[in-house]
């Protein structure tokens, strides 16, 4: 029997990644990807011509599709449904300032997190709105339309029709839709944008279908990049996923919304009707590379370095707010290593620390999403860093739980294409893909190793305290 075909598409802010896959199985069958230029703005029509090329000649009989999509860029479209200016991207900072007035006007981050399960950063899509009001206003009266990278996609893929569309998940990460209400926020728009409020798109359920291609593709919601990597990875209450990218993220499904008033953990809604608490820190996998570098080896010898090393790298402490820090939000601070003797300054521990170091930052976003009330039974490990066998050994001891490296895979793409093959199927729940397979699962540490981690944790809130007057308890000041 002739395989049923879907297709997910991956529109990060490097790249557009396509995956094809079986729509029962989820076995990828055929791939493609495409560059995009770099900035923290981009047309979007670089999307377009990226889609366009990552999709030539790998969509023949697929039946299905679903656009995952960087979250909370900025596209603004005018009345004829043509782009008013370069999308601002999640990772543009000029609304800094834009985060902190909105903050103040509508009743601080109490109120923001009651309301919209979030406190503004420059990410989100609300200060770039505000940004635009404030300093370019020709261009601000000109919006007609906001969408978000994924929307746009979406909209051009359906051929421009007149009501574009999104989901939950997406839109709970723009600063003007509460997920809990599921529902826009039209007053918080409004106050942000000048007292205007531009055309929004629909909001869909889960598996519900956006429309059809002109040949008849079926085309998905769509959801945002985290909540397509939840999606493929078919995480289930109790799972927690540390990703350790450029930057790191720590996210699980949860039944109830997050509203956390310190701003550390974003309570988005995820791709399937739940809620997908989220937190982020600025330091992740170029802490490894960095002191790679500064050992003057590769990556390789920088592991058996670490792994040469006891826990606890004879007392050295590495913080690794190399870039400053978001959880715990630390915009300003600089990294440090503590607890220098001559005894244990060797290339050995000073790589040891560095990844605990790591590791420990990554701890104080699972305790962030702990704090809001996410149990955690086990972590599944995943991103570039999680590759570094240094890493796999020691982010078990440091955590204390199970941790599970699932097998390298595109997840944004992956989680689109399990979106598509629910749409086409019309179930009440999404394909069981098998996810639970080619995963290596890390044994929990105990005795010793247990009692070095604590005290690896211990030291690292020590020396955070000591050096950036930042509590023990994460996020107090």
């Amino acid at each position: 029997m002739t395989a049923e075909l879907v297709a997910g598409v991956d529109s990060s802010t490097q790249s557009t990644k396509v995956v094809v896959c079986d729509a029962r199985t989820g076995e990828v069958v055929r791939t493609g990807r495409a560059p995009h230029p770099d900035g923290t703005e981009v047309d979007p029509a670089a999307w377009a011509q990226a889609f366009a090329d990552a999709t030539r000649d790998v969509l023949d009989g697929v039946k299905a599709i679903g656009i995952g999509g960087q979250q909370h860029g900025m596209v603004t479209l005018d009345e004829a449904g043509e782009v008013v200016r370069p999308a601002l991207l999640w990772n543009d900072t000029r609304s800094a300032q834009a985060a902190k007035d909105l903050t103040e006007e509508l009743g601080g981050p109490g109120v923001w997190a009651k309301s919209v399960g979030l406190v503004p950063v420059a990410s989100f899509t609300v200060t770039k709105l505000r940004w635009l009001a404030e300093h370019e206003p020709e261009n601000a009266d000109r919006v007609a339309r906001v969408l978000l990278p994924h929307d746009w996609l979406t909209w051009r893929l359906l051929g421009r029709p007149e009501t574009a569309v999104t989901d939950r998940g997406d839109a709970s990460g723009t600063g003007y839709f509460s997920p809990t209400d599921n529902t826009y926020r039209h007053d918080v728009l409004a106050h942000a944008f000048g007292g205007r409020t531009p055309d929004l798109p629909t909001v869909l359920g889960p598996s519900d279908v956006a429309g059809h291609t002109s040949d008849g593709m079926l085309v998905s919601a769509g959801t945002g990049d985290n909540m397509a990597a939840a999606l493929a990875l078919e995480l289930a209450p109790g799972d927690a996923v540390i990703s350790i990218g450029t930057s790191g993220t720590v996210f699980g499904v949860t039944e109830t919304g997050a509203a956390d008033a310190s701003g550390l953990v974003a309570g988005f809604a995820d791709a399937t009707g739940r809620f997908l608490p989220l937190t982020a820190a600025l330091n992740a996998a170029r802490v490894l590379t960095a002191g790679a570098a500064m050992l003057g080896v590769d990556l390789a010898e920088f592991d058996r370095l670490a792994l040469s090393a006891e826990p606890g790298a004879g007392g050295l402490t590495l913080l690794p707010y190399l870039d400053g820090e978001r959880t715990p939000n630390l915009p300003g601070a600089t990294g440090s290593l503590h607890g220098l003797t001559r005894a244990n300054m060797t290339p050995e521990n000073v790589a040891r620390a560095t990844v605990e170091g790591m590791v420990c930052g990554l701890a104080a976003g699972l305790d962030a999403v702990r704090a809001q009330g996410m149990a955690v039974k086990r972590v599944l490990l995943i991103g570039g860093g999680a590759q570094s066998a240094a890493v796999r050994a020691i982010a078990p001891i440091v955590l204390g739980l199970p941790v599970v490296i699932p097998e390298v895979g595109e997840y944004v793409a992956l989680g689109a294409a399990r979106q598509a093959a629910w749409a086409l199927a019309g179930t009440a729940e999404p394909p069981t893909w098998h996810g639970t397979e080619n995963r290596l699962e890390l044994d929990e540490p105990a005795g010793a190793l247990r009692a070095a981690g604590i005290e690896i944790q211990h030291r690292h809130l020590e020396a955070r305290e000591a050096a950036h007057g930042v509590s023990a308890k994460l996020g107090e000041d």
